[in-house]
C-alpha cells in the first residue's frame, strides 16, 4: 500500500463542454472580427485627435443647447464626447478581441499554498507565454499596430489640457502679483466672519482668538462675482499682554502694529495656504493643522517649526473714532502659500 497521496494539477480543464465559435472554425469570420477590432482602435485614435482639435478650435465661451439639459459649454461637450467615445472604443475593441479571437476554453485554478514552488513559477511563465501566443498579439500585426497607435495618441489631450492650469487674460496680473494685494485699506473696519459684526477692543479677551474679515468683503464679492477676495482677506485677532510681545513686523512708519496687545495676522498659512485657527495661549503659537507649521505670534509670526518658509503676514490695526478696530493699511507682505516665484 502506497503512502503517497494523489494530487491534482494546478490547472485543469473545467467540466464544461466547449463549443467552438464561428471564428474558431471559419478563417473568414476570424479575419472579419480582426478588422472590426482594428476599426474600433482606429476610430478611437481619431476621436482622441478630434478632442485635441476641439480644444484648439472651439472658443471657451461658445455654447450649445442640449435637449433636457439646456445650454452647456460647447468645448466641454466636445471634449467629453470625443474623449469618452475614444476610451469606450478602446475598451469595446479589447472585449471584441477577447470574445471572438482569444481562446474560449474554461480553465480552473486549483487551491494551493500561498508559497509558490519552483514548478509553479515555471507553470506561470508557461501559462503567460501560452496566453501571449493564444491572444494572437504577435501573430496579428493589424490589431497590434492599431492598438499601439490608439494608446500612443491617448495621452495627447492630457498634455494639451495642461495649458488650462492657468492662462492669464491679456493685461491681467500674474498669480504672484494677484497675491500681493488684498481688499484691506486704511480705515476699513474689522468685522467677525459670518455675522459681520464690527469688533471693539474690549470684545477680544486676553488669550482669545477671533476670526475676522474686512467690512467691505461682501460688497466686493457681489461686485466681482467670485471668491478671490475671500481667499486672501481672512485674518485672526489674538490678544496678549503687551509686555509678552517680543517683536512685531516693522511697518514703513516704524510704529507698532498692535492695539493694546491685540494683533492681527493673516489666516492663510504661508506653506500651502491652509486656513489656521489653532492658537495656544501659553506659548502664543499658531499651529497649521495640515502640515504642522508653527508660528510664534508674539515674535512677528516667525516660523518655529514645520515646512513653512515665511512668517505669517501681519495686518497693522488701530481703532476709529467710535472705538472699533480698523486696518491701518494692507498687508506689507504677500498673503497665501509660497511657491517658486516667491522668495
Amino acid at each position: 500500500m502506497s503512502d503517497s497521496t494523489e494530487t491534482q494539477p494546478d490547472f485543469a480543464p473545467a467540466n464544461i463542454a466547449h463549443h467552438p465559435r464561428r471564428t474558431d472554425v471559419d478563417p473568414k469570420a476570424a479575419k472579419r472580427a480582426e478588422r472590426q477590432v482594428a476599426t474600433m482602435f482606429v476610430l478611437a485614435a481619431l476621436l482622441v485627435l478630434a478632442s485635441v482639435a476641439a480644444y484648439v478650435l472651439i472658443p471657451v465661451d461658445a455654447g450649445v443647447v442640449v435637449p433636457l439639459l439646456g445650454p452647456i459649454g460647447a468645448l466641454n461637450a466636445a471634449l467629453g464626447l470625443s474623449l469618452g467615445l475614444g476610451i469606450l472604443l478602446i475598451g469595446l475593441g479589447a472585449i471584441q478581441w477577447a470574445r471572438k479571437l482569444m481562446p474560449g476554453t474554461e480553465v480552473v485554478a486549483m487551491r494551493h499554498e500561498m508559497r509558490s514552488s519552483g514548478e509553479a513559477r515555471a507553470d506561470a511563465v508557461e501559462a503567460f507565454d501560452r496566453g501571449l501566443a493564444d491572444s494572437g498579439f504577435a501573430q496579428r500585426p493589424l490589431i497590434r499596430r492599431t492598438l499601439i497607435g490608439a494608446m500612443l495618441v491617448l495621452p495627447l489631450p492630457l498634455i494639451v489640457l495642461l495649458r488650462d492650469l492657468y492662462t492669464a487674460p491679456e493685461g491681467a496680473l500674474s498669480p504672484a502679483e494677484q497675491l500681493e494685494e488684498t481688499i484691506w485699506e486704511p480705515g476699513v473696519r474689522i468685522v467677525t466672519d459670518v455675522t459681520g459684526n464690527p469688533i471693539k477692543a474690549e470684545d477680544v479677551p486676553v488669550g482669545g482668538l477671533v476670526a475676522a474679515v474686512p467690512a467691505n468683503l461682501h460688497e466686493v464679492e457681489e461686485e466681482d462675482g467670485n471668491l478671490n477676495a475671500r481667499a486672501k482677506a481672512p485674518i485672526i485677532l489674538v490678544r496678549m499682554a503687551p509686555d509678552e510681545i517680543v517683536s512685531q513686523q516693522a511697518p514703513p512708519e516704524g510704529e507698532a502694529w498692535d492695539y493694546e496687545g491685540i494683533l492681527a495676522y493673516s489666516k492663510i498659512c504661508t506653506h500651502v495656504g491652509c486656513p489656521i485657527a489653532l492658537y495656544e495661549q501659553r506659548t502664543h503659537h499658531l499651529l497649521c493643522p495640515c502640515h504642522q507649521s508653527t508660528f510664534d505670534l508674539a515674535d512677528s509670526g516667525n516660523v518655529v517649526f514645520g515646512p513653512a518658509a515665511r512668517q505669517m503676514p501681519q495686518l497693522p490695526i488701530t481703532v476709529d473714532d467710535e472705538g472699533y478696530l480698523v486696518a491701518v493699511s494692507d498687508f506689507q507682505q504677500p498673503v497665501g502659500p509660497s511657491f517658486w516665484e516667491r522668495s
